[in-house]
């Protein structure tokens, strides 16, 4: 498991989560396409965490494009264990 690129991921999520709360508490101009804007900052991250778990420091690095369109789709029910 690469732990240092799950961390970098999950921090830049959690940055993105406090900063949509905060948005949305405090901007009464924030609307829905700012949200979806926000989410799908959000969801990349989670989802790169999550499907880069397993790469190694120098795919990492190296990002190719079909890494990086790998990591960043929505990982099915069944890998997150959600389905019945």
């Amino acid at each position: 498991m690469n732990r240092q690129y799950i961390l970098y991921n999950l921090g830049d999520a959690k940055t993105q989560i406090v900063e949509t709360i905060s948005k949305m508490e405090t901007d009464d101009e924030y609307e829905y396409g700012d949200f979806v804007i926000d989410m799908s900052h959000l969801y990349h991250h989670v989802n790169i965490a999550w499907n880069a778990r397993d790469a190694t420091d120098e795919a990492v690095d190296a990002c190719s494009q079909a890494n990086f369109d790998r990591w960043r789709k929505m990982p099915s029910n069944s890998e997150l264990l959600l389905e019945d």
